[in-house]
């Protein structure tokens, strides 16, 4: 059995993981635009979680799971991270109210926030994070009839991400033409892989951001990819919803629906979490106001990351770097003439 403090600290194991891998996750990122900030996002996102449950000290795993969906909700960043916040909640959701789980219980769970995932996205795309996550919850709920161990579901849903993973090629065109796997999917193979280890070894990842790794002798596929990007503005914003509003939030996802793409809508209650991908982010904002305050704002110009990511990936690297040394003279006398003027 799982109780709080156990999930807990495979949340910050998970989140420690994703920011020490995230370079390399950038460097993956091609879809659904090669902007090359996937990893930064997701680890962003779930550190947000992590940082809020240091000051927990319950060991009720309900409340943990609450604590990191709501953190990861409200500081999600990028399309990936929206998507993964939002599996979080509906674990969250599957876990509400429990002091331990089994593996049954985080299989259910991982479901609800599966179903809740594929609702959210505006076009789900199969060969994405959709499709790990998808497959991981079914192996697991496959897994927890035969064992229920919360170890041995884990496991095998961690495995099933990484199968899942192997295979987003074959599934998405893109990433096939690129040569690489999807970097979402990635992404939460990397969290789940996090914790893992202390489910199973008890051991937290460990990540010190004052040391952040490089990627010096990595190619960014990011970088390299050549595809035109459609809208150029990745626009996020959380709105505090005024309770004398009873507009229904699918009104602002038709809007978003019809000046963009990557529409990610998520009704929390107390808040509306909106990632679009648009030419016109002030129509957005402006959209969003109607349901109440706007309590951040996020614009990121795409096309300019793109720009950026490529410049920086033609820098040569240290392996290229030529190794000068030292070599016998070619002939036995050398002469310098010294002239004045």
């Amino acid at each position: 059995m799982i109780n709080g403090e156990i999930l807990k600290q495979a949340v910050i194991s998970g989140a420690h993981n994703i920011s020490v891998q995230k370079n390399h996750i950038n460097d993956l990122n091609i879809f659904p635009v090669p902007d090359g900030d996937t990893g930064t996002n997701m680890s962003m996102t779930i550190m947000a979680a992590a940082k809020a449950l240091e000051d927990y000290d319950g060991t009720n795993a309900g409340e943990v799971a609450e604590i990191t969906a709501s953190s990861m909700l409200r500081g999600a960043r990028g399309n990936s991270g929206v998507i993964t916040s939002i599996l979080f909640r509906g674990f969250a959701q599957g876990l509400k109210g429990m002091e331990e789980v089994n593996g049954k219980n985080i299989a259910a769970a991982l479901g609800i926030g599966v179903e809740a995932a594929y609702k959210a996205v505006m076009k789900p795309t199969e060969g994405t994070i959709l499709t790990v996550a998808r497959m991981a919850y079914e192996a697991g709920v496959e897994a927890a009839n035969t064992d229920s161990s919360a170890i041995n579901v884990w496991q095998t849903i961690t495995d099933a991400a990484n199968d899942a993973l192997s295979i987003t090629p074959e599934l998405l065109p893109v990433l096939k033409k690129a040569g690489v796997v999807d970097a979402g999917g990635k992404g939460l193979c990397t969290i789940f892989e996090g914790m893992l280890s202390y489910f199973r070894d008890g051991v937290v990842v460990e990540y010190d951001e004052t040391n952040e790794p490089t990627m010096e002798n990595f190619e960014s596929a990011a970088a390299e990819f050549d595809d035109d990007i459609e809208f150029t503005y990745c626009t996020e914003f959380i709105v505090g919803r005024n309770p004398e509003i009873d507009t229904d939030p699918e009104e602002l996802r038709d809007f978003l629906k019809n000046i963009g793409d990557c529409v990610v809508v998520v009704n929390d209650d107390e808040i509306i979490k909106v990632h679009v991908h648009t030419e016109v982010p002030g129509n957005a904002l402006s959209k969003g106001m109607e349901f109440g305050d706007l309590l951040t704002v996020k614009v990121e110009n795409m096309k300019e990351q793109h720009k950026n990511a490529k410049a920086a990936n033609k820098k040569p690297k240290k392996a290229e770097k030529e190794a000068f040394e030292p070599v016998e003279p070619t002939e036995e006398f050398g002469f310098v003439a010294v002239a004045a003027g």
